[in-house]
Order: structure tokens, then sequence, then C-alpha cells
């Protein structure tokens, strides 16, 4: 499978363990806590496979960009957290920064 897809997807199972660890209530609730480990588990070993094609400080940028960038999203569309235009604009700054990285990466 191609380092790109690996990589995605361990951005996503960093931003569903970020999403679990706060649903668990501070470690109280043992459903939410569980997935908190499994996707952490996940989102490392994805992690660590995309290492051997793509540069590990371009691989790392991106990965906590995509769990960054999914979570607030998250939080604006679901949890009510602000999502005005100054936020937005830092959000834009991020993907710019990736996208940067992306394209000076050989």
């Amino acid at each position: 499978m191609n380092s790109w897809i690996i990589l995605v997807f361990a951005g996503l199972f960093e931003m569903a363990w970020v999403l679990a660890l706060k649903f668990s209530n501070n470690f109280s609730n043992i459903f939410y806590t569980a997935l908190f480990v499994i996707f952490m588990i996940l989102s490392l070993v994805l992690l660590s496979i995309s290492f051997k094609s793509i540069p590990m400080g371009t691989a790392y940028a991106c990965w906590t960009a995509i769990g960054a960038v999914g979570v607030i999203v998250f939080g604006m569309m679901f949890l009510g957290e602000s999502a005005d235009a100054l936020r937005i604009f830092f959000i834009a700054l991020i993907v710019a920064g990736v996208i940067g990285l992306n394209l000076t990466t050989n």
C-alpha cells in the first residue's frame, strides 16, 4: 500500500484517539479508554510504517496536522467550539505548511 495512504490513515487514527481521550472523561469511561488505547497503537504503528518511504520529519508533520486539523474541525462542527475567521485562517496556515513540506520533499 502507498505510504501516503498509510500516513493518512495514521493521521485519522490520531484524530480518533484524541477524541476518544476526550470522551473517556479522565479515563473513567472504560469503553472510550479502550478505544483510546487501540486507536493510539494503530496510529503509531501506521506512522512508523510510513517512515519506510516518507522522510521522518515530513511524515510526523503531516500526521500531526491531520490529527490537529481533524480534531479542530470536529470540535467546531459537533462540540460548539469557535469557528471564527481568525481560527479558520490559522487552520489554513497549518494545511499550507504541510502542503509546502510535501512539495519540498524529494
